[in-house]
């Protein structure tokens, strides 16, 4: 849907309110981010806006203008220019995410950092660090670093387009999150453009540093409402040299959510522990006939690794163990790496699958403690017995994600959705989790902010945009701000 320029209204509790522009003034915008980065990097076209428009949640909301910066002096310019203007402007790595985060609220400015600043500037073996622009992609950095011995272990799902800028903005995490953590984990020193185009880092390259307030970390997950990444220090491993997969299969829902916390308290921490719920299961047979035990209540599958075979063998040992003292009526180990792809098959075709379920997926990503996760699941299928949807469940049961999916047939039924949707999230909370383990907030989850934080938490967030942004031009209206 196409938005008027630089239409923007602040809720008043913002900081200040964006003056609307008219077409002259956009014209004028426009003319001088030609001069300062040539016309080939700032492009007010149909073609341009209608592609920058939206990310993967598909709403679409056209920017007036997108800009292509080529260094982090680019970037300082830019923002000097819409500070002092007072035009919106959001950060953007490669479009994966699925809560509007990196698309305009109403008009504005897109700041486009794929383009040029995708380098990997520095591989540190000594030190196990990797220096990095925010535009690279996170699966090309790990395939770099793997061809050195290294290890990157943030996979989010979207690896192979998302940026490390969108991961480190967003706090990604991915399948191997249960042993080795978040993207938060890994990030070291972040160079940053702040919205008077002041240049600051933040963090350093030693493992410990407790000198100052921990900007880094106030950045992650900020999703581009506080600065500009403009360089990333992330932390690297050395790459265990084995691994090996396996799956169980539970006759009940609750057994296997039990057998999760009950193995990882067990002393072995698998690198991923991740399930299928029953409508999961079905749909993925449905679509891609792959002998998938139907009857199931669930199934996991985890992987775990190392550096010695022994190693590797004591842990599956450990892990058959608590599946079956939960309820695993069957478990299955690969042989070999490709086995292993087939087991995992499954869980990484999912998302596709469940589409037989309804024409729209209104999709989440809510975290729980694990030993939570039996009553989460329980709740869920209450409220799709309440509301009539299907809701296929499955995820990062190793750390307690889990992407609930109401799948909505009759789009009359929407509204209806986003009330069940809110009831989930409601659950969530109750249970002593969260919005988001990994999507983030964005524009589509800011309304449920207030569930989730009391009006003094809220107006602390507030107090930390205005620090940073007094003129709230940076990504203004995200993650309910």
């Amino acid at each position: 849907m196409k938005q008027k320029s630089f239409n923007y209204t602040h809720k008043k509790h913002l900081i200040k309110d964006i003056f609307v522009q008219n077409p002259q003034d956009i014209q004028r915008h426009l003319l001088y981010f030609e001069n300062l980065l040539g016309k080939e990097n700032a492009k007010a076209d149909s073609i341009h806006k209608l592609a920058y428009s939206y990310d993967a949640t598909r709403e679409e909301r056209e920017p007036d203008i997108v800009l292509f910066p080529r260094h982090e002096n680019d970037i300082s310019k830019i923002l000097q220019y819409c500070n002092k203007n007072l035009i919106p402007i959001v950060p953007r790595g490669a479009g994966s995410g699925f809560t509007g985060g990196s698309i305009v609220a109403k008009g504005g400015i897109v700041l486009a950092l794929e383009k040029y600043m995708n380098k990997i500037l520095e591989l540190d073996e000594k030190n196990l660090i990797v220096r990095v622009q925010p535009g690279v992609i996170n699966k090309e950095l790990q395939n770099f670093v793997e061809s050195h011995g290294l290890f990157y272990p943030p996979d989010p799902a979207s690896e192979n387009q998302s940026t490390i800028g969108g991961n480190v903005s967003e706090n990604a995490g991915g399948m191997r999150a249960a042993k080795y953590g978040i993207t938060k984990d890994y990030v070291m020193a972040i160079r940053a453009v702040l919205p008077n185009g002041d240049i600051i880092r933040a963090g350093k390259k030693t493992i410990k540093d407790v000198a100052g307030y921990n900007v880094a970390g106030i950045l992650i997950a900020s999703e581009g409402t506080l600065a500009v990444i403009s360089e990333i220090t992330l932390k690297l491993l050395a790459k265990p040299k084995l691994k090996r997969s396996a799956m169980g299969i539970f006759d009940t829902i609750e057994n296997a959510m039990n057998a999760v916390y009950k193995t990882m308290g067990s002393g072995v921490t698998p690198v991923a522990m991740e399930f299928l719920d029953n409508l999961s299961i079905r749909a993925v047979e449905e679509k891609f006939h792959k002998g998938l035990p139907i009857e199931a209540g669930a199934i996991l599958i985890t992987e775990v690794d190392g550096n010695l075979d022994s190693e590797i063998q004591y842990q599956l040992i450990q892990i058959e163990e608590k599946f079956k003292e939960n309820g695993c009526t069957h478990f299955k180990i690969a042989k070999d790496d490709k086995d292993g792809e087939d087991l995992w098959f499954a869980r990484k075709n999912v998302s596709q699958s469940i589409s037989i379920y309804g024409k729209k997926k209104l999709n989440e990503d809510i975290t729980v403690p694990r030993a939570k996760l039996p009553e989460l699941l329980t709740a869920i299928q209450g409220v799709s017995e309440k509301y009539g949807f299907k809701i296929p469940c499955f995820g990062h049961t190793g750390d307690g994600n889990v992407h609930t999916n109401v799948m909505v047939e009759d789009l009359n039924d929407l509204e209806k959705g986003h009330e069940a949707i809110t009831e989930i999230f409601k659950i969530a909370v109750d249970l002593e989790g969260t919005l988001s383990g990994e999507h983030g907030i964005g524009l589509a989850k800011a309304p449920f902010m207030n569930l989730a934080f009391s009006n003094a938490e809220m107006e602390l967030f507030r107090s930390i945009k205005k620090a940073f942004d007094p003129n709230n031009i940076l990504n203004p209206n995200k993650m309910g701000l």
